[in-house]
C-alpha cells in the first residue's frame, strides 16, 4: 500500500500515541511490538515508531536496527519481541555498521544480499544519468556483473523514483482491506486510527483468546511489500527522526509490456461474431458491480481500458470454458476485434501482466473485499427476518509441481497430498462469497472467528449471522468462543455421544419426503465453557444424528440449514469442473521464514518406519502360526521366529528414537529449509475473484432460465452453449442489438426466447460501450 511523501531532509514527526495491550512483547527503553490486523506494530513509550507485515523484512530489520541503537534496549529482549533470534540480530548489526541501511533493507532470509552491490548500483545510476536504455546499461555494466536485464529494469526503476520524488516513503499503513467489506453507513469510519480499527464482535469489545490476548482475527494480508520507510531513534526515546532512505523494492508496474498494445475502440456493427453469447456473461458480471470495483482497486496501477479488456478476456475465456487465462487465446478469431471491443485480441501473456500489475499493491484483496461486501449486503437483503446464512468450509487445492510445498488432508483422496486449503464462504443458495488461501493447511476452528468478524464488518454488528459448517469446527473451546461474541452457529457433534431411548424423541416434523423425530436438549462445553442447544434427530432408518448450536431458530430450520449444506459442496465441484478453481495461475513462490514451526519430516519417517516394522512382525508372526499348523518342519520355524525378533528389536530401536524427534520442529532444523516454499497469493486472488463473479452471474442467469426449460436441472448447461453462440452485432438509436445462434433443441430454443425478453428488461450494457446503450438479446426467430 502506497504512503504518503515527506521531504528528503530529516525531520521530527510527530506519531500518535496508543496505549499497547497487555499480551505486548517489551524490550526495554519502554518499547514494545504487538500484533494487530495482521501487522506488528512498534512502539516506544507510548509513541507508534512503524508497522511492518509478515513479509516486511525491510521495515523490520530497519526498525530493529535502529532500536538497537538506545542504551536502555536490551538486544535479547529485542531479537525475542521481533521474533527474531539473537544472532541474527547481531549480523544485521554488523551489516548496517558496514554498508548502511539500504544494505539492511535488501537483505533477504538466510543472510544474503542483493546480487546489486553499491559499486554497481552507482555505475548503473551513472550511466542512466548519462540517457543509456535498460539494454545498453545491461550491457556495458549489468552483464558483466553478472546481472539479468530484468535485474538492471528494476534497478532503472527504482532510479526513476528517486529521481521524481526524492523522498521517503515514511508512516505507518494500518490494513486498508476492511473498510471495503464495510457497509454504507460505516464507510466513513474508514479511515479511523489503529486503536479505533481493532477487531469488535458481538458485544462491542474485542475478542480474546483464553489468556487473555487478542486472537489473530484477520486473514492472511495479500501482497505485503518492503515499504522502503526507516527510522532512527536516538539515545531510545522519542521523537523518532526518519532516515531519507529510497527503497530499491521489484515492482510489477516495471514489466515491459511487449509488443502487443490493445486499445479500446468503439463499438460497431458486425456479423457471425464468434463467442457473442459471452457479452451476456460480461453484461451480468458488470451488473453485479464488479467491474466498478476493480478501477477502483486498480487504482491508478493500470488504465481503466486496459484493465477492463483483460478482465473481458478472462470472462469470457472461462465462459467459453477455458478455466484459466491461457484459455484466452481461444478467443482469438476473426471476429475477435469487435467480440472486445477493441483493437485486437489481447494474448494470454498481456492478460497476465495487466492482471500482475493490477494485484499489486493490494489491488487483488482490495477486489475481492470489495466484491465480497457487495455479495454478502445482497444475501442479507434477500435472507429471511431471523438473518442470513452463510456455511464455511475449506477446499484443498492440490499440486503436482516440481516445488515443495506443505502437505493437507484431501478428503477426496482420503489421504494427505501438497497444495493450498482454500477456506470458502458459501451464502444459502450456495453462492461462493469470499475465498482465504491458508498455505499452512491452517484448521476450521482457526479461521472461524476471523470469517465471522469480516461478515460483521460487511453487514453491521446488529446483523444476526449464523454460520453453518462441519465437524471439523465443533471443537468446544471453538465454540464457546463464538458464542461469547455473538455469533450463531450450528454443526454436527463429534462422536462419541450418547444414543437415547425412543421415548426421548418427542417432537416430529416433515422434512420433504421424510418424517424425523427431534429431541431438543443442551449439552455442556466442559471446563466452565458453558451450554449450547443440542438437537438429537432419529432419522428413518433408525440412525441418530446429533446438531449442535448457538441460535434461537427453531429445530427443524438448523435442521433444514444442515442438510443445506450440499448446495456448498455441489459448489466446490461445480467450481472445479465448470470454472476451474483448481488451478494453479501464478506459479511465483516465495520461501518460508526458517523459524516457521512445521510438521517435523525425520518425525514423519521415523512414524512409518515403524509401522513397517510392526507389519513385519505381524506377518512373520502369521507365517510362523501357519508353520506351527501345517508340520514340524523346525528350520522355518527358527526362521520366522528370528524374523519376528528382528522385527520386534527393529520396533524397540525406532521406538526409542521417539523422544528426541519431536512432531514438529522450527523449520531452520530440518532438511526442508531453503526448499519449503508457497506460491504467492496476489495474482491467484484476482483471478478467482473473477472466477466467483462468473459462478454468481451464472446463477443469477439460471435461476431466470430454469423455469422455462423443460429440465430445469440442466439451465446451467444450456447457459454454457448459450455463452458459445455465436450472433450479429447491430447498433440501433441507444441500443446495441444482439443476434444470437445458440444450439438446442426446439424446446431450449423457445426457452432462450423468453429467457432473452426477461434479460432485455434488466438493461444491461457492456462495461467497454462509454455510451453505456442499452443491449437488446435475441435469437434469430424473435
Amino acid at each position: 500500500m502506497g504512503m504518503p511523501n515527506t521531504p528528503a531532509t530529516n525531520e521530527t514527526l510527530e506519531l500518535e500515541l496508543v496505549e499497547p495491550p497487555a499480551a505486548a512483547r517489551w524490550f526495554g527503553g519502554g518499547g514494545c511490538v504487538f500484533e494487530r490486523d495482521g501487522l506488528s506494530h512498534v512502539f516506544v513509550r507510548g509513541t507508534l515508531v512503524g508497522s511492518f507485515g509478515p513479509k516486511d523484512t525491510a521495515t523490520r530489520n530497519l526498525l530493529m536496527v535502529s532500536l538497537a541503537q538506545g542504551t536502555e534496549v536490551h538486544l535479547e529482549q529485542l531479537a525475542k519481541a521481533f521474533d527474531y533470534t539473537a544472532d541474527g540480530l547481531r549480523r544485521i548489526r554488523r551489516l548496517y555498521e558496514a554498508e548502511g541501511g539500504r544494505a539492511v533493507m535488501q537483505r533477504v532470509h538466510g543472510g544474503s544480499t542483493s546480487k546489486v552491490t553499491r559499486e554497481v548500483r552507482e555505475r548503473l545510476h551513472k550511466a542512466f544519468d548519462g540517457g543509456a536504455s535498460i539494454k545498453k546499461a545491461w550491457e556495458k555494466v549489468g552483464k558483466k556483473a553478472g546481472l539479468g536485464r530484468s535485474v538492471v529494469g528494476e534497478v532503472r526503476k527504482a532510479w526513476n523514483e528517486g529521481r521524481e520524488s526524492r523522498s521517503t516513503q515514511v508512516g505507518v499503513v494500518t490494513p486498508p482491506q476492511l473498510a471495503l467489506l464495510a457497509s454504507p453507513s460505516e464507510e466513513g469510519s474508514a479511515t479511523a486510527s489503529p486503536a479505533e480499527q481493532s477487531p469488535v464482535v458481538g458485544d462491542g469489545s474485542p475478542p480474546t483468546q483464553e489468556n487473555g490476548a487478542p486472537p489473530d482475527i484477520t486473514p492472511p494480508v495479500v501482497g505485503d511489500a518492503g515499504d522502503g520507510s526507516s527510522a532512527t531513534q536516538e539515545n531510545g526515546a522519542p521523537p523518532i527522526t526518519m532516515s531519507p532512505v529510497v527503497a530499491e523494492a521489484s515492482d510489477a508496474s516495471s514489466t515491459v509490456e511487449g509488443r502487443q498494445r490493445v486499445t479500446g475502440i468503439a463499438v460497431e456493427s458486425a456479423s457471425h461474431v464468434q463467442h457473442l453469447g459471452t457479452w451476456l456473461l460480461v453484461a451480468m458480471v458488470a451488473r453485479l458491480g464488479f467491474y466498478e470495483t476493480a478501477w477502483e482497486a486498480a487504482d491508478g496501477r493500470v488504465s481503466t481500458d486496459a484493465l477492463r479488456i483483460a478482465m473481458d478476456a478472462v470472462v469470457m475465456a472461462l465462459g467459453v470454458g477455458q478455466k484459466c487465462v491461457e484459455g484466452v487465446r481461444r478467443l482469438a478469431t476473426s471476429t475477435a476485434a469487435a467480440l472486445m471491443m477493441a483493437t485486437g485480441m489481447p494474448s494470454p501473456t498481456w492478460t497476465r501482466r495487466t492482471l500482475g500489475r493490477f494485484a499489486t499493491e493490494e489491488g487483488g484483496m482490495k477486489l475481492h473485499l470489495g466484491t465480497a461486501g457487495k455479495y454478502l449486503r445482497e444475501a442479507q437483503a434477500s435472507s429471511s427476518d431471523a438473518g442470513p446464512v452463510f456455511y464455511v468450509d475449506n477446499h484443498l487445492r492440490p499440486y503436482t509441481g516440481q516445488e515443495i510445498v506443505r502437505r493437507g488432508w484431501r478428503m477426496q483422496d482420503k489421504r494427505v497430498r501438497p497444495g493450498t486449503s482454500d477456506y470458502y464462504v458459501h451464502d444459502e443458495d450456495g453462492r461462493p462469497v469470499m475465498r482465504m488461501a491458508s498455505p499452512s493447511h491452517a484448521s476450521l476452528t482457526e479461521w472461524l472467528l476471523p470469517i465471522a468478524y469480516l461478515l460483521r464488518r460487511a453487514l453491521g454488528d446488529e446483523e444476526t449471522i449464523l454460520l453453518a459448517f462441519d465437524r471439523a469446527g465443533a471443537f468446544p473451546k471453538q465454540m464457546a468462543t463464538l458464542r461469547k461474541g455473538g455469533v450463531e452457529f450450528v454443526t454436527y457433534e463429534r462422536r462419541p455421544y450418547p444414543k437415547l431411548p425412543d421415548t426421548a424423541f418427542t417432537d416430529e416434523v416433515e422434512l420433504g419426503d421424510e418424517t424425523l423425530r427431534l429431541c431438543d436438549t443442551r449439552k455442556n462445553l466442559g471446563k466452565g465453557r458453558g451450554r449450547v442447544r443440542r438437537i438429537a434427530v432419529k432419522m428413518p432408518d433408525g440412525h441418530q444424528l446429533n446438531l449442535l448450536a448457538n441460535s434461537k431458530r427453531a429445530a427443524v430450520e438448523l435442521l433444514e440449514v444442515m442438510r443445506g449444506r450440499w448446495r456448498q459442496e455441489n459448489g466446490f465441484k461445480h467450481g472445479v469442473e465448470r470454472w476451474g478453481i483448481n488451478q494453479l495461475d501464478g506459479r511465483q513462490v516465495q520461501a518460508y521464514h526458517p523459524d516457521t514451526i512445521i510438521p517435523n519430516p525425520a518425525r514423519r519417517r521415523l512414524d512409518r518406519a515403524i509401522r513397517i516394522a510392526q507389519v513385519r512382525e505381524g506377518d512373520a508372526r502369521a507365517k510362523r502360526a501357519d508353520l506351527a499348523r501345517t508340520g514340524p518342519n523346525k528350520a522355518k520355524r527358527a526362521a520366522a521366529q528370528r524374523e519376528v525378533d528382528e522385527a520386534v528389536a527393529e520396533q524397540v530401536r525406532l521406538e526409542a528414537l521417539r523422544p528426541s524427534t519431536p512432531p514438529k520442529a522450527a523449520l531452520r532444523d530440518t532438511e526442508l529449509v531453503g526448499d519449503l516454499v508457497h506460491h504467492t497469493v496476489e495474482y491467484k486472488l484476482v483471478l478467482d475473484t473473477i472466477r466467483i463473479a462468473c459462478a454468481n452471474a451464472e446463477s443469477e442467469l439460471a435461476t431466470m432460465l430454469a423455469p422455462k426449460l423443460p429440465r430445469a436441472a440442466e439451465a446451467k448447461k444450456v447457459l454454457a452453449n448459450l455463452f458459445a453462440a455465436p450472433g450479429d452485432i447491430r447498433i440501433r438509436q441507444g441500443t446495441i442489438d444482439v443476434c444470437l445462434s445458440p444450439a438446442g433443441t426446439r424446446p431450449e430454443q423457445a426457452a432462450l426466447e423468453a429467457f432473452l425478453d426477461d434479460v432485455n428488461r434488466l438493461e444491461f450494457s457492456m462495461p467497454g460501450d462509454q455510451q453505456a446503450r442499452r443491449l437488446r438479446f435475441r435469437t434469430p426467430r424473435t
